[in-house]
């Protein structure tokens, strides 16, 4: 590593800002952020940035800033984790694994959207993304038959075990509590909320 990104890598962001984040990033052994130049090679890269208004400068920028806003900003979420920020930086810093670092902060603090959310809870329930089983989903199990097939096809759906196996992982990383968790603080700021509008 050269020594101009050593001193980059060393440099405190800034003194009057809230660096929150950036200290999270840190403790995730990601200083590298902090040698950001600000140059847009990541923005200009970007796949998901061609289609929407995800700029992953402003978001690096936001986060080094320790602008907290940046948590529950929905553009967040607009990263395809695609790596190619990552690969065409000149600083060589790990742009997507700093969003996935950030979206990580973000579930903790229950900024996760509600339709991510929800995906994890079926990802857990059932170890799929789009569950086959259950009377939802009746019609396609039918549907499946109706051809020959077998009603659910060969994913964990077809093997129990797999599923139990996948619950005791994520059991075992803290994924219950951490949704428990997100759950009690979206509920509070539900209630905080609601009590706003009356006062209006």
């Amino acid at each position: 590593m050269s020594s101009n990104k050593e001193k980059y890598i060393k440099r405190k962001v800034f003194k009057n800002t809230n660096s929150r984040i950036s200290d999270k990033f840190v403790d995730a052994g990601l200083e590298e952020i902090r040698s950001c130049i600000n140059c847009g090679t990541c923005s200009g890269s970007c796949p998901s940035g061609r289609r929407t208004a995800y700029r992953t400068r402003s978001v690096i920028r936001r986060a080094l800033m320790g602008d907290e806003s940046v948590l529950s900003d929905v553009s967040l979420w607009f990263c395809s984790t695609c790596y190619t920020c990552y690969e065409r930086c000149p600083r060589n810093i790990p742009v997507t694994d700093m969003i996935i670092k950030l979206r990580n902060i973000a579930v903790e603090e229950a900024h996760i959207m509600d339709s991510h959310a929800g995906l994890s809870e079926m990802f857990y329930a059932c170890g799929h993304g789009v569950p086959a089983h259950g009377d939802n989903n009746k019609q396609w199990r039918d549907l499946r038959e109706s051809y020959g097939l077998p009603a659910l096809p060969p994913t964990v759906h077809s093997f129990p075990k797999a599923v139990e196996d996948l619950q005791t992982l994520m059991k075992s990383t803290g994924f219950r509590k951490l949704m428990d968790n997100v759950k009690e603080i979206k509920a509070k700021r539900k209630a905080e909320s609601q009590k706003e509008e009356e006062k209006k």
